[in-house]
């Protein structure tokens, strides 16, 4: 498992940021939801990092069971960055997709199984043409559960991806630590521009199935 992209950024060059959060819209773009707590009683959140949020966040929000999605940043150290600070590579943040999901209709261990297929886990700080502290993958954790199945479904698809010839994972699985909503025009991209690009690209591994206790 990688270190934390923030080991390997010089706090003296991350930008300040701001104490303020971004303006963004409060609505899900594609079925109304509210994105930002507090949620429904009930619902669980995830997070994860999986390269360009974008087509991240499309994923989450075709999957039955998930209320709502919203694409942000973490892991760095810039307090409510802008998507131009990001892409610095100061920060240290990576783009991430904030879940929130009903977990008597989609659990846990079948968000990771989406995840780990939907992109390559290998490639350190890149996914495919992107590259760049951003785009690395990550898994952040809101529980021991959470945790534990991550590790889990992580070994699991170790060991069918080196069966295929693949190298080693290099996703991180850390607590999550404070979630930066991106600018609203991040936000559920790819529906309000339906032939906007997707860099999105899995192995072609199936990933075992974790159990959910």
């Amino acid at each position: 498992m990688s270190e934390p992209a923030n080991q390997h950024v010089d706090p003296r060059r991350a930008p300040a940021g701001r104490a303020t959060p971004l303006d963004v819209a409060p609505t899900h773009f594609v079925n109304g939801h509210s994105i930002k707590p507090p949620f429904p009683e009930g619902l669980e959140q995830a997070l994860f990092a999986m390269g360009c949020f974008w087509g991240a966040e499309r994923r989450f929000w075709e999957t039955p069971g998930v209320y709502a999605t919203a694409a942000g940043y973490a892991g760095g150290l810039t307090p409510n960055p802008t998507y131009e600070e990001v892409c610095t590579g100061r920060t240290g943040h990576t783009e991430v997709v904030l879940v929130v999901f009903d977990g008597a209709h989609v659990d846990y261990a079948a968000l990771l199984k989406l995840f780990w297929e939907s992109h390559n886990p290998t490639q350190g700080m890149r996914q495919g043409a992107d590259v760049g502290t951003q785009y690395r993958s990550a898994v952040f954790t809101y529980s021991d559960m959470q945790h534990e199945l991550a590790l889990a479904s992580r070994d699991s698809y170790q060991a069918a991806l080196s069966a295929s010839g693949h190298g080693p994972i290099t996703t991180e699985i850390l607590a999550a630590p404070a979630f930066y909503y991106a600018e609203t025009y991040h936000q559920q991209y790819l529906a309000k521009n339906p032939s906007g690009y997707c860099g999105l690209g899995g192995t072609g591994i199936s990933c075992p199935s974790a159990r959910q206790p």
